[in-house]
């Protein structure tokens, strides 16, 4: 079992031991979505420390989105309530990049296809830069953020 799972376990016992509610109900979701994960496809299989990672984020983008679409609806206190579980969960995710960081691993990618295909990309070489982007960044970006960066490299 990963480290990152047993953790999540043991916080949320804690947390049910401290009356956290609502650490003790974000932690429920996460691993009830890690389970489901484990479970899809043709058959049962344990998640390795990356692949939890990835149900994490995924779960705290949703809360981020959540929280967004809330408070465009004049709904404040339902806003205040996914900023505070994706909180929780952001204690579980690896520390993002900063914006420097982000632009020189762009950089990077942007001039290893550029060695590769023997010219300077440009727009209709988004899709390969991107893939050793995102490589990476390995969840440490947000993948919006990501293409950003390298759409800047590559877009005149």
């Amino acid at each position: 079992m990963s480290t990152l799972k047993e953790q999540l376990r043991a916080d949320l016992t804690a947390a049910m031991k401290a009356r956290d509610e609502l650490v003790k109900g974000t932690l429920r979701m996460t691993l009830t979505a890690i389970g489901n994960a484990e479970v899809a496809g043709a058959e049962a299989r344990e998640l390795d420390e990356a692949e939890v990672v990835k149900v994490i984020t995924k779960e705290a983008k949703k809360r981020a989105e959540a929280a967004e679409a809330f408070a465009a609806a004049g709904r404040e206190e339902l806003a205040a309530q996914e900023r505070a579980e994706g909180e929780v969960l952001a204690r579980y995710l690896p520390a993002q990049l900063s914006d420097e960081e982000l632009a020189v691993i762009a950089r990077t990618a942007v001039d290893e296809t550029a060695a590769e295909l023997g010219e300077q990309p440009g727009p209709r070489q988004m899709g390969q830069v991107m893939r050793k982007a995102s490589a990476a960044t390995a969840g440490r970006a947000d993948g919006g953020r990501v293409a950003a960066a390298v759409k800047a490299l590559l877009v005149p």
